[in-house]
């Protein structure tokens, strides 16, 4: 089983990149393997809208017209067992690079070309919010409408508060575990 995991944070030593790794070791531990990218790194600009309409090549051959990092990733992400999308929580909502992301991948899933290989994967979502730990469950309902557009098979959400980090980490990890273990179709 192979896993990308799309962390929409840059601290590789923040709560999120902790919640991300311990799913990793936890589908490590089964066997699979895991490639993490971390979203803000990477040159992925946000939705043009091409288009009078809006709309553009994504709508009508399911690939986005910016030449950035975006299609490479798409390919990663396609080529996948499953997938893993974790982003911090930021005014209740995903961090602006898993926004960014999310938003044209949905828009290249309209076409059954830029679903092909998305639709039907599993994927789990993981939402942190640190300060006072409000808005992880919003941002796991965000999260979940547009995976749910792009045909993801929404196999689990963890938010995750700052207060309850240590424990989530344990079920991150079982998680992990679990996903490794999933045959196409069975979730």
């Amino acid at each position: 089983m192979n896993i990308v995991i799309l962390l929409g944070s840059r601290n590789p030593k923040g709560q999120t990149a902790r919640a991300a790794a311990a799913m990793a070791q936890g589908a490590q531990s089964a066997g699979a393997r895991t490639e993490t990218f971390y979203l803000p790194l990477l040159k992925i600009e946000r939705c043009r809208q091409c288009d009078d309409s809006g709309w553009g090549l994504c709508r009508r051959e399911g690939k986005c017209v910016i030449q950035d990092e975006f299609a490479a990733l798409v390919d990663k992400l396609k080529a996948a067992d499953a997938a893993v999308f974790a982003t911090p929580v930021y005014f209740g909502d995903l961090a602006e690079s898993m926004k960014a992301f999310t938003d044209r991948l949905r828009r290249t899933c309209m076409h059954e070309s830029g679903k092909s290989g998305i639709g039907g994967k599993p994927a789990v979502g993981i939402c942190v919010a640190g300060g006072g730990g409000g808005g992880a469950q919003g941002c796991t309902e965000s999260l979940e409408r547009v995976l749910r557009v792009c045909g993801c098979d929404l196999v689990d959400f963890v938010p995750v508060r700052r207060q309850n980090l240590q424990m989530k980490l344990e079920v991150l990890g079982i998680t992990g575990k679990w996903l490794a273990s999933l045959k196409a179709g069975q979730s």
